[in-house]
């Protein structure tokens, strides 16, 4: 399978960085869905034109996030969950909001803070 990822040179971003990310946006736009085979460490390297210890290092990250799980010499997949990302994030939204209202702020208060910050990022 050939998967249509992008390395760029001038970013401040760590190759492998930019890997981990293209191929969770990849799968959370079901462009890869569960179970879908990825390039093997040495092919994507060719392809990218990197060192294969900057893919192998991606595809550790995204096997501890549990985005992709390797089966030995079968090679890497998409995990069967698919897109663990967004239980995280869930799961981050509750214990941020969770902690907000202990503090005593209210749910507009803490939406005003999510905004601001969603501004200061743009």
């Amino acid at each position: 399978m050939l998967v249509l990822l992008s390395i760029d040179q001038d970013s401040s971003i760590p190759p492998y960085e930019q890997i981990c990310t293209q191929i969770i946006e990849l799968v959370r736009q079901e462009n890869l869905p569960a179970g879908c085979k990825l390039p093997t460490v040495r092919q994507l390297a060719a392809e990218l034109g990197i060192a294969p210890n900057t893919v192998a290092r991606s595809y550790r990250e995204l096997e501890a996030a549990g985005v992709i799980e390797t089966r030995g010499r079968q090679g890497s997949f998409v995990a069967a969950a698919g897109d663990p990302t967004r239980s995280r994030a869930q799961t981050a939204a509750v214990r941020y909001v969770t902690e907000l209202r202990g503090w005593g702020f209210t749910d507009e208060e803490i939406s005003g803070f999510v905004a601001a910050a969603l501004r200061g990022l743009g």
